[in-house]
């Protein structure tokens, strides 16, 4: 027997002989299909909500005036009385669940199963209340919380750390909740593994896949807005592209930075020390004006913008021009409120109606190819990873030839962003880890860690 069979074999018994190894490879992959389950269920629940308010609203189309605010008054209190942690998107929990200063103790204030829990109720009431979010983010902490329930069953000695467990359920939220595995795997190195385990990148890789295929056998494989078809791509693009990629770039920044400088609590306008001072009273106020911008626009701004954006990409949705800004100001409102909200639907929604806007001024033949750069362009720069952003766009349109605009657009309008504004979920992030008090004291002896809140 040579030397390099003699490694060979020592390999084969090492891998098949450590029963800890199998162990935990199938509690982690078990735990990815659970953690894909709950993201399809969740994403059943907020479509069935949805549809409640929407019906509600055809029979009485006044409700929303006075359902809408009392439900987001309602919401912010029972998630500041019950559950702060599920507040905002979720990916910055996550993120700050990652953080090499937070200790176990500490991260069930940022990701856990009860706070899975409590982010899928509180979101489907947002939706049931017709404010405008997406459950693309929360699906992240959702699916956290679930992948970092796993640790209990875990061998004593398990080399999968809680920091795997955590890059794995949060991409595979977005896995799931795009139907795209290849996002949430890209999702993980762009956005949540700073420090990834070579151990067990295969591993982890496979738990975000296989929850994204959990979602694609049950939902069916199409795509989250159906396929996107576009004709050939050519030199006539090139002047409707640029004007796509800056403006979406704008306005993404833009948003990106009212995000950051509203939820940030450092700006001491009239409105921000109302929402310091009386939150509940500050998210009512929120509400009634996402009411009257609904009513003002027929509707077309409530929820997630998921069918609006089907329409025009259908080419039957007679949205006026003036969508963009609503929907941007509507979705605005609702992340200040404080509501647990997502702003991915709510931005590919704008983008698309950005990009639909441009092909109507330009007279561009093909509106949909626009629309596809108008979400890709807009998401980047909103949440400043231009490469989720291109991969979700990209697995949705029917045309490979449209792949590298699509890359382009989202670099491009990313690249704006960052002029403008601080990275959105890392700032986000920063503010989670506020949570956890005021550093200790390098001074004194005693370095207690500070208690949870809420």
């Amino acid at each position: 027997m040579t030397k390099h069979d003699h490694h060979i074999g020592a390999a084969l018994r090492r891998e098949l002989g450590d029963w800890r190894l199998w162990w935990s490879r199938a509690i982690v992959m078990s735990f990815a299909a659970a953690a894909g389950l709950t993201v399809v269920g969740f994403t059943w629940l907020t479509e069935q909500a949805l549809a409640l308010f929407s019906g509600w609203r055809d029979i009485r189309p006044w409700l929303p005036l006075l359902w809408t605010p009392a439900c987001t008054a309602a919401i912010v209190w029972v998630t500041r009385r019950y559950a702060p942690g599920t507040a905002g998107s979720g990916i910055p929990q996550v993120m700050a669940s990652l953080d090499s200063a937070v200790d176990a103790g500490h991260r069930g204030l940022f990701v856990s199963l009860r706070l899975a829990v409590a982010k899928i109720c509180l979101t489907a009431w947002g939706l049931l209340a017709g404010l405008s979010l997406g459950r693309e983010g929360p699906c992240v902490q959702i699916a956290a919380g679930v992948m970092l329930a796993a640790r209990r069953w875990l061998p004593h000695r398990s080399s999968v750390t809680d920091h795997g467990l955590l890059v794995a359920g949060g991409a595979a939220g977005i896995a799931a909740a795009f139907n795209t595995p290849l996002a949430g795997v890209m999702f993980a190195i762009e956005e949540l593994s700073r420090t990834p385990e070579q151990r067990n990148s295969g591993l982890i890789v496979a738990a975000i896949v296989l929850a994204g295929l959990i979602a694609v056998s049950i939902s069916g494989n199409g795509t989250y807005f159906g396929i996107i078809h576009v004709s050939d791509v050519g030199w006539p693009l090139l002047l409707p592209g640029l004007l796509v990629a800056v403006s979406s770039g704008l306005a993404g920044g833009l948003f990106s930075r009212l995000l950051v400088i509203s939820l940030g609590g450092r700006s001491r306008d009239w409105f921000s020390r109302m929402r310091q001072r009386r939150p509940v009273l500050f998210a009512g106020l929120c509400g009634l004006a996402v009411a009257a911008i609904g009513l003002a626009t027929a509707g077309a701004t409530f929820g997630s913008g998921y069918s609006h954006t089907r329409d025009m990409l259908a080419g039957t949705d007679s949205t006026p021009a003036v969508y963009v800004l609503f929907k941007f100001i509507a979705t605005w409102l609702t992340t200040w409120s404080g509501v647990p909200a997502g702003i991915f639907a709510p931005s590919l929604a704008i983008g698309a109606a950005l990009g639909n806007d441009v092909a109507l001024l330009l007279h561009y033949p093909n509106a949909p190819t626009l629309i596809a750069l108008g979400m890709a362009g807009f998401l980047a720069a909103a949440t400043q990873a231009p490469l989720t952003s291109f991969i979700i766009v990209m697995e949705m349109v029917d045309g490979h030839e449209m792949v590298l605009s699509l890359m382009a657009c989202a670099l491009a309008a990313s690249v704006i962003s960052r002029v403008l504004s601080h990275p959105l979920y890392p700032s986000l992030a920063k503010l989670q880890l506020m949570r956890l008090g005021p550093p200790a004291d390098p001074d004194r002896t005693d370095h207690a860690a500070a208690p949870p809140r809420g």
